[in-house]
Protein backbone atom coordinates (compact mmCIF):
# COMPACT_ATOMS: atom_id res chain seq x y z
CA UNK A 1 0.00 0.00 0.00
CA UNK A 2 2.98 2.15 -0.09
CA UNK A 3 2.44 3.47 -3.74
CA UNK A 4 -1.39 3.93 -3.26
CA UNK A 5 -2.83 7.22 -2.32
CA UNK A 6 -6.04 6.53 -0.45
CA UNK A 7 -9.01 8.52 1.03
CA UNK A 8 -11.72 8.10 2.57
CA UNK A 9 -14.87 8.69 0.87
CA UNK A 10 -18.10 9.40 3.05
CA UNK A 11 -22.08 9.23 2.64
CA UNK A 12 -24.08 9.31 5.64
CA UNK A 13 -23.65 6.27 7.02
CA UNK A 14 -21.23 4.73 4.22
CA UNK A 15 -17.21 4.84 5.11
CA UNK A 16 -14.79 2.89 1.84
CA UNK A 17 -11.68 3.82 0.72
CA UNK A 18 -11.22 4.96 -2.81
CA UNK A 19 -7.95 4.17 -4.73
CA UNK A 20 -6.40 7.48 -6.92
CA UNK A 21 -4.20 5.35 -8.85
CA UNK A 22 -6.92 3.34 -10.21
CA UNK A 23 -8.51 6.69 -10.96
CA UNK A 24 -5.54 7.80 -12.82
CA UNK A 25 -5.39 5.04 -14.91
CA UNK A 26 -8.98 4.63 -16.48
CA UNK A 27 -8.61 8.61 -17.39
CA UNK A 28 -5.18 7.64 -19.06
CA UNK A 29 -6.53 4.69 -21.17
CA UNK A 30 -9.45 7.09 -22.17
CA UNK A 31 -6.84 9.60 -23.04
CA UNK A 32 -5.14 7.19 -25.77
CA UNK A 33 -8.69 5.57 -26.56
CA UNK A 34 -9.24 9.53 -27.95
CA UNK A 35 -5.92 10.10 -29.21
CA UNK A 36 -5.94 7.18 -31.57
CA UNK A 37 -9.41 8.11 -32.50
CA UNK A 38 -8.45 11.47 -33.28
CA UNK A 39 -5.58 10.61 -35.14
CA UNK A 40 -7.07 8.41 -38.03
CA UNK A 41 -7.93 9.56 -41.02
CA UNK A 42 -11.79 10.88 -41.53
CA UNK A 43 -12.14 9.66 -44.95
CA UNK A 44 -11.08 6.04 -44.10
CA UNK A 45 -13.28 3.17 -46.00
CA UNK A 46 -13.96 -0.03 -44.44
CA UNK A 47 -11.82 -2.93 -45.41
CA UNK A 48 -14.01 -4.26 -47.90
CA UNK A 49 -14.09 -1.21 -49.84
CA UNK A 50 -11.73 0.81 -52.03
CA UNK A 51 -12.12 4.24 -53.90
CA UNK A 52 -10.52 3.63 -57.31
CA UNK A 53 -10.16 6.13 -60.73
CA UNK A 54 -11.53 4.04 -64.09
CA UNK A 55 -8.69 3.59 -66.26
CA UNK A 56 -11.41 2.21 -68.91
CA UNK A 57 -14.38 -0.02 -69.14
CA UNK A 58 -13.44 -3.02 -71.25
CA UNK A 59 -16.82 -4.59 -71.40
CA UNK A 60 -20.14 -4.41 -69.78
CA UNK A 61 -19.42 -6.17 -66.72
CA UNK A 62 -15.43 -5.80 -66.73
CA UNK A 63 -12.94 -2.73 -66.22
CA UNK A 64 -9.65 -1.83 -65.79
CA UNK A 65 -8.93 0.12 -62.81
CA UNK A 66 -6.16 2.20 -61.11
CA UNK A 67 -5.72 2.73 -57.09
CA UNK A 68 -5.78 -1.11 -55.90
CA UNK A 69 -3.54 -2.06 -53.22
CA UNK A 70 -0.59 -0.19 -52.56
CA UNK A 71 0.71 0.69 -56.46
CA UNK A 72 -1.46 3.64 -57.31
CA UNK A 73 -0.81 3.37 -61.03
CA UNK A 74 -0.98 -0.39 -61.52
CA UNK A 75 -4.17 -1.41 -63.20
CA UNK A 76 -6.68 -4.33 -62.11
CA UNK A 77 -8.97 -6.25 -63.74
CA UNK A 78 -12.27 -5.44 -62.30
CA UNK A 79 -15.59 -8.17 -62.80
CA UNK A 80 -18.77 -6.58 -61.44
CA UNK A 81 -20.31 -9.51 -59.23
CA UNK A 82 -23.77 -10.99 -59.81
CA UNK A 83 -24.21 -9.97 -63.39
CA UNK A 84 -23.66 -11.58 -67.00
CA UNK A 85 -23.70 -8.81 -69.88
CA UNK A 86 -23.85 -10.09 -73.28
CA UNK A 87 -20.77 -10.58 -75.13
CA UNK A 88 -19.28 -7.89 -77.33
CA UNK A 89 -19.78 -9.84 -80.29
CA UNK A 90 -23.45 -10.07 -79.29
CA UNK A 91 -24.55 -7.29 -81.56
CA UNK A 92 -26.24 -4.86 -80.69
CA UNK A 93 -26.38 -5.82 -76.66
CA UNK A 94 -23.05 -6.36 -75.74
CA UNK A 95 -22.03 -3.02 -77.05
CA UNK A 96 -25.35 -1.46 -75.62
CA UNK A 97 -24.12 -2.75 -72.20
CA UNK A 98 -20.46 -1.28 -72.48
CA UNK A 99 -22.20 1.90 -73.55
CA UNK A 100 -24.31 2.12 -70.43
CA UNK A 101 -21.60 0.79 -67.98
CA UNK A 102 -19.28 3.85 -69.46
CA UNK A 103 -22.31 6.65 -69.60
CA UNK A 104 -22.96 5.45 -66.03
CA UNK A 105 -19.23 5.61 -64.86
CA UNK A 106 -18.85 8.90 -66.76
CA UNK A 107 -15.95 8.31 -68.91
CA UNK A 108 -12.11 7.30 -68.25
CA UNK A 109 -10.24 8.86 -65.15
CA UNK A 110 -13.72 8.86 -62.76
CA UNK A 111 -13.27 7.89 -59.58
CA UNK A 112 -15.94 4.42 -58.47
CA UNK A 113 -16.11 2.38 -55.14
CA UNK A 114 -15.48 -1.07 -55.27
CA UNK A 115 -17.11 -2.86 -52.61
CA UNK A 116 -16.24 -6.46 -52.13
CA UNK A 117 -18.00 -10.05 -51.15
CA UNK A 118 -16.50 -13.00 -49.64
CA UNK A 119 -15.15 -14.12 -52.59
CA UNK A 120 -12.36 -11.12 -53.82
CA UNK A 121 -11.12 -12.97 -57.32
CA UNK A 122 -12.49 -15.09 -60.06
CA UNK A 123 -10.92 -18.00 -61.65
CA UNK A 124 -8.95 -15.80 -63.78
CA UNK A 125 -7.64 -13.37 -61.07
CA UNK A 126 -9.74 -10.71 -61.56
CA UNK A 127 -10.73 -8.64 -58.57
CA UNK A 128 -14.41 -9.06 -58.16
CA UNK A 129 -16.83 -5.95 -56.79
CA UNK A 130 -19.59 -3.98 -56.16
CA UNK A 131 -19.42 -0.92 -58.14
CA UNK A 132 -20.80 2.59 -56.76
CA UNK A 133 -20.95 5.49 -58.65
CA UNK A 134 -22.70 8.60 -56.65
CA UNK A 135 -24.26 6.31 -54.27
CA UNK A 136 -25.99 4.26 -57.32
CA UNK A 137 -25.37 0.33 -57.52
CA UNK A 138 -23.93 -0.15 -60.94
CA UNK A 139 -24.56 -3.55 -60.70
CA UNK A 140 -27.99 -3.11 -60.32
CA UNK A 141 -28.64 -0.81 -62.57
CA UNK A 142 -27.33 -2.73 -65.66
CA UNK A 143 -29.55 -5.09 -64.66
CA UNK A 144 -32.32 -2.91 -64.26
CA UNK A 145 -32.00 -1.23 -67.62
CA UNK A 146 -31.98 -5.03 -69.29
CA UNK A 147 -28.23 -4.42 -69.96
CA UNK A 148 -27.12 -7.55 -67.78
CA UNK A 149 -28.76 -10.73 -66.82
CA UNK A 150 -28.46 -11.14 -63.35
CA UNK A 151 -26.58 -14.18 -62.14
CA UNK A 152 -25.98 -15.10 -58.61
CA UNK A 153 -22.58 -16.63 -57.95
CA UNK A 154 -21.67 -18.34 -54.66
CA UNK A 155 -20.43 -17.04 -52.38
CA UNK A 156 -21.03 -13.69 -53.24
CA UNK A 157 -24.67 -13.00 -52.71
CA UNK A 158 -24.79 -9.58 -50.60
CA UNK A 159 -26.76 -7.65 -53.35
CA UNK A 160 -28.93 -10.96 -54.86
CA UNK A 161 -31.97 -9.78 -53.92
CA UNK A 162 -31.93 -5.94 -55.11
CA UNK A 163 -30.12 -7.66 -58.62
CA UNK A 164 -33.05 -10.44 -59.10
CA UNK A 165 -35.59 -7.85 -58.34
CA UNK A 166 -33.97 -5.76 -60.98
CA UNK A 167 -34.23 -8.35 -63.30
CA UNK A 168 -38.11 -9.00 -62.78
CA UNK A 169 -38.84 -5.70 -63.40
CA UNK A 170 -36.90 -5.09 -66.58
CA UNK A 171 -38.38 -8.47 -67.62
CA UNK A 172 -41.84 -7.14 -67.08
CA UNK A 173 -40.94 -3.30 -68.44
CA UNK A 174 -39.59 -5.11 -71.64
CA UNK A 175 -36.23 -3.00 -70.89
CA UNK A 176 -33.14 -3.84 -73.83
CA UNK A 177 -32.62 -7.90 -73.76
CA UNK A 178 -35.57 -8.31 -72.32
CA UNK A 179 -37.60 -6.17 -75.50
CA UNK A 180 -40.55 -8.39 -76.88
CA UNK A 181 -39.65 -7.12 -80.24
CA UNK A 182 -35.84 -7.58 -80.31
CA UNK A 183 -34.96 -10.69 -77.46
CA UNK A 184 -31.73 -11.80 -76.80
CA UNK A 185 -31.78 -15.50 -77.39
CA UNK A 186 -29.02 -17.12 -76.29
CA UNK A 187 -28.00 -15.90 -72.42
CA UNK A 188 -24.08 -14.32 -72.60
CA UNK A 189 -22.45 -17.81 -70.98
CA UNK A 190 -24.51 -20.10 -73.77
CA UNK A 191 -23.03 -17.39 -76.26
CA UNK A 192 -19.62 -17.91 -75.19
CA UNK A 193 -19.72 -21.44 -75.36
CA UNK A 194 -21.00 -21.88 -78.79
CA UNK A 195 -18.47 -19.24 -79.84
CA UNK A 196 -15.29 -20.19 -78.67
Amino acid sequence: MKNRILFTHRRPGVKRKVSLDGWVRKIAILVCLLLLVSCQGKNQLPNNQAQVKVARVVSGQSLEVLGMAEQPNLISQVRLVGIDAPDLRQRPWGEQAKEQLENLIGGAEQSVMLEFDLEAKDKIGRTLAYVWKNKILLNEELVKQGNALFVGRSPNHKYDQRLERAQQWARVMGQGIWNPEKPMRLTPAEFRRQNL
